[in-house]
């Protein structure tokens, strides 16, 4: 009887281990495609998007992102506004049309340090991906998923977080020829973890430009999950 109830156990071990390196194989693939000599974590780049939003002028952000000296800086311009926020080993330096604010006076232009960090981690993770989904706190789903997505098939990955890392549920669609990532997508959760169907955005990605050797997509274009209701395109120019 135990060993029965050791091949059980080690059959379902086997099989939880295969599955998870079928998710991690994948993942190896996508990164293999987009940053082929590994060059994220020594990233050290300048790039700028420009973001179109219906009945809103446009938003140029000067974006630059040095990992390895722990600096990130973003200076974005909306008409005639331009909005810097720097981090520099931690240490936040905010600017409003080029001049640098003291805590009162970023106050006043509602402009926080927290927000700094906030657009830290969102171009650092948006821009990139899919390398970002090997840092602590990811959990892929070991389950490789087959789907259709506007009439066309892809290879997706299911990555959810550690408490303190995010609460959102998020899949990741790759070309299943050449593991290029081509959508994603997240949904929020409830109180008690369950996915709702009924938020979040999906984000398709078009064309590609090359940023500090790793293939990056130039076009991001969002949309509500729930209504397919367009929200705006991010463009990636150098």
């Amino acid at each position: 009887m135990k060993f029965i109830v050791s091949v059980v156990a080690f059959a379902i071990t086997f099989n939880s281990l295969s599955q998870n390196s079928k998710a991690h194989q994948l993942l190896e693939q996508a990164i293999g495609y987009h940053d082929t000599n590994n060059n994220w974590q020594k990233f050290n780049s300048e790039f700028t998007v420009v973001m179109t939003t219906p009945n809103s002028p446009k938003r140029t952000s000067k974006i630059s992102i040095n990992l390895p000296a722990e600096y990130f800086s973003v200076k974005a311009t909306r008409d005639t506004v331009t909005t810097t926020y720097t981090l520099n080993k931690g240490k936040c330096v905010m600017s409003y049309n080029d001049q640098v604010l003291d805590s009162t006076m970023a106050a006043e232009k509602k402009m926080t340090c927290d927000r700094a960090i906030l657009y830290k981690n969102y171009y650092s993770y948006l821009y990139g991906l899919p390398m970002k989904l090997k840092d602590p706190g990811t959990n892929l789903n070991p389950i490789v998923e087959k789907k259709a997505f506007k009439g066309k098939d892809y290879l997706v990955l299911k990555a959810t977080y550690d408490e303190g890392v995010g609460s959102d549920v998020w899949y990741f669609y790759f070309n299943p020829k050449t593991y290029a990532m081509e959508i994603y997508q997240f949904f929020k959760t409830d109180e008690d973890g369950k996915e709702k169907s009924d938020t979040g955005e999906y984000i398709l990605l078009s064309e590609e430009t090359t940023v500090n050797g790793i293939k990056m997509p130039k076009v991001r274009a969002w949309y509500y999950n729930k209504d397919d209701k367009y929200l705006g395109t991010d463009t990636l120019v150098e």
